[in-house]
């Protein structure tokens, strides 16, 4: 116990250090800081997964074909040397495998491609993308080893008598509805995937997870705070494994992950001064 309120101490003491010295010096830009874009998306081949789903987008008529042309050209053009996609990071073999048969004009060959691998944005956009700007490896970085309880969390919600909480919950349901709406009205997927990365939308994925998942149920009930433990957990393991990949000479990556992760992500990067953000407006607008 000694030794420990030491060591506390020390760290304690190191940081006032720290703080003092950030307070006496003018803060220095980092040079060499790394640009992440970040492309939150819907999935393409809505498989129906996600807490919130919502209507199939035809990604195979002509419109959405071309501009996915269009959008792949522009993130040409922003030169990413890394992309990084929601797929296991164990098995890239297979993804690898996936790739290979893609620049060699073979992957979409197979007659027999189910609905996800047919439809997903990895193979329609991502490999696209790599194929354009002629990179070697796409990479996976999902990991998946976690619970999420949400049954169990509305379940303490009613058994606490919550109903404000649980409106607060059901609202993703207006998320839905609102997201089937602008696909009914013709939105096309440029506009589309704006929404999905505004401000407004990765704040309410956040505020649901980090916040809101918090207050369900008493003080002795733990199914809300697991949840967003493990909603930290599935995303700080996907940074985890990003920054462990690029190398020092990657000046800009592109994430391609669904929105409610690239949510996340800007949260791990705003707090990492080795890293910044380019949105996929910006880069639209070139």
């Amino acid at each position: 116990m000694k030794n420990y309120l030491l060591l506390s101490f020390a760290i304690l003491l190191l940081g006032c250090q720290d703080q003092q010295n950030t307070t006496q010096t003018e803060p220095v830009e980092n040079l060499n800081r790394k640009e992440a874009l970040l492309i939150g998306t819907f999935h393409y081949n809505n498989p129906g997964a996600d807490v919130a789903k919502t209507k199939s987008f035809d990604i195979l008529n002509k419109q959405s074909q071309d501009e996915l042309e269009m959008i792949a050209t522009h993130i040409k053009n922003y030169n990413p040397t890394k992309i990084f996609v929601e797929w296991p990071y164990d098995k890239q073999r297979e993804l690898d495998s996936l790739y290979r048969l893609y620049k060699e004009d073979s992957y979409f060959k197979n007659d027999s491609l189910s609905p996800f691998y047919l439809k997903n944005e990895i193979f329609q956009l991502a490999f696209r993308v790599a194929k354009k700007n002629n990179l070697e490896k796409v990479y996976g970085i999902d990991y998946k080893e976690t619970n999420f309880p949400f049954n169990e969390v509305m379940r303490d919600i009613e058994n606490s008598n919550q109903p404000e909480l649980k409106a607060k919950i059901e609202t993703i349901a207006q998320f839905t509805e609102d997201f089937d709406a602008k696909i009914d009205a013709g939105l096309s997927l440029t506009e589309l995937t704006y929404y999905v990365n505004s401000p407004e939308m990765r704040n309410v994925s956040n505020t649901l997870h980090n916040n809101i998942m918090l207050l369900a149920g008493g003080p002795n009930d733990l199914s809300g705070p697991l949840l967003t433990s493990e909603w930290f957990k599935r995303n700080i393991y996907m940074w985890s494994f990003i920054q462990k990949i690029v190398a020092p000479s990657d000046e800009r990556i592109m994430i391609l992950a669904g929105s409610s992760h690239v949510a996340m992500f800007e949260l791990f990067i705003d707090q990492n001064s080795d890293w910044t953000i380019k949105e996929f407006q910006d880069i639209m607008k070139k």
